[in-house]
């Protein structure tokens, strides 16, 4: 995995087609055929958004028999949260300080 995992992680999510693969798997493990099966692209194209998950560390692939499972890791998406959620102070003091200003604007428009 990169150094820099959120970056990693967000290029692999800026595309549509990953995180649809990502919202597909996190209803259960599947093969690449049946991850490709939704979209009109090629194996190797899909062969290529796996290997971008794969190396933002969101996806592992195993080898069972004749069977390459792909399967959902959480890990980097926790850490996507907790950088989110970093901003959490923010954006909440920013809608106190939006609620209390329209509070004063209501206030005025109150006919006396």
């Amino acid at each position: 995995m990169p150094p820099d995992h959120l970056s990693a992680t967000f290029s692999a999510l800026a595309d549509p087609t990953r995180r649809a693969i990502l919202a597909r798997l996190a209803s259960g493990e599947a093969s690449v055929k049946e991850l490709m099966e939704p979209f009109e692209i090629s194996p190797p194209a899909i062969t290529k958004h796996l290997k971008v998950l794969e190396r933002a560390g969101l996806i592992t692939r195993g080898r069972e028999a004749q069977w390459r499972p792909c399967k959902l890791e959480a890990r980097p998406l926790h850490e996507v949260h907790d950088w989110i959620g970093q901003y959490r102070q923010f954006w909440e003091a920013s809608f106190d300080r939006l609620e209390d200003h329209l509070r004063e604007l209501q206030a005025r428009d109150v006919p006396k």
